[in-house]
């Protein structure tokens, strides 16, 4: 008997009902919270990489020196100080050399040729990340010009295009869980502003050479600068 009026005055009492209910729900809106920092975060990133995209090529077309008896100029030391400006800018909350990788790449038209027909003539390229270039190498020749599969650009005769890519594995603040794909890829392109001496990227001083950042190489030459 007393246990049966016990079960009776528990089945009765609703006092914790609400405690219950709020452990119940809490993990849900925390993880739902968790899941939008994240996201929010990871947009953040993603602008800022595919702005950086964007300011490492308008860059990369201006650069040279400039002459009123030849064409303008480009070399190694122009490309070295392109890619730390943009260590720099991107700043240490976005380490792009040491969890990325940046390929500056030149298309040109074949020269001789009439048939409209694209190469990458040069590539430059700094970050530790072991990525390629997902559009192709050094000297390949692109029928349809560089880019994603529809949305191709491609260089007049005479003239090139600065195509930059950037590869970036996202940093998470909690988990990667939240975010699918964890590596940001972010591409821009750029018509070289003026007349261009394309036959080659010279040195300064041939005796002295600078570095030349090739894409053989994975590594930040400029980790104490950001």
């Amino acid at each position: 008997m007393r246990i049966g009026r016990l079960l009776r005055a528990l089945r009765r009492d609703t006092g914790g009902l609400a405690m219950l209910e709020t452990a119940l729900v809490i993990p849900f809106f925390l993880l739902a919270g968790l899941w939008g920092v994240e996201l929010a975060n990871y947009t953040v990133v993603t602008m800022r990489i595919n702005q950086l995209a964007i300011h490492i090529s308008d860059n990369a077309s201006r650069i040279g020196e400039s002459s009123v008896l030849e064409n303008k100029k480009i070399f190694e030391s122009d490309i070295n100080d392109l890619l730390l400006g943009s260590s720099i800018q991107a700043g240490r909350r976005l380490p792009i050399y040491d969890r990325g990788r940046v390929i500056v790449s030149s298309l040109e038209a074949v020269p001789g040729t009439t048939t409209g027909e694209q190469y990458i003539h040069w590539q430059r390229c700094m970050g530790t990340k072991h990525q390629g270039s997902r559009y192709g190498r050094v000297g390949d020749v692109l029928p349809v010009g560089m880019g994603p599969s529809g949305q191709e650009v491609f260089a007049d005769e005479g003239d090139a295009v600065i195509f930059v890519e950037i590869a970036y594995d996202y940093d998470p603040l909690v988990s990667n869980q939240f975010i699918g794909e964890d590596t940001i890829h972010a591409i821009a392109s750029f018509t070289v502003r003026a007349n261009r001496d394309l036959s080659r990227i010279y040195q300064r001083d041939p005796r002295r050479p600078d570095t030349v950042a090739r894409c053989s190489r994975y590594t930040n030459d400029f980790a104490d600068a950001a």
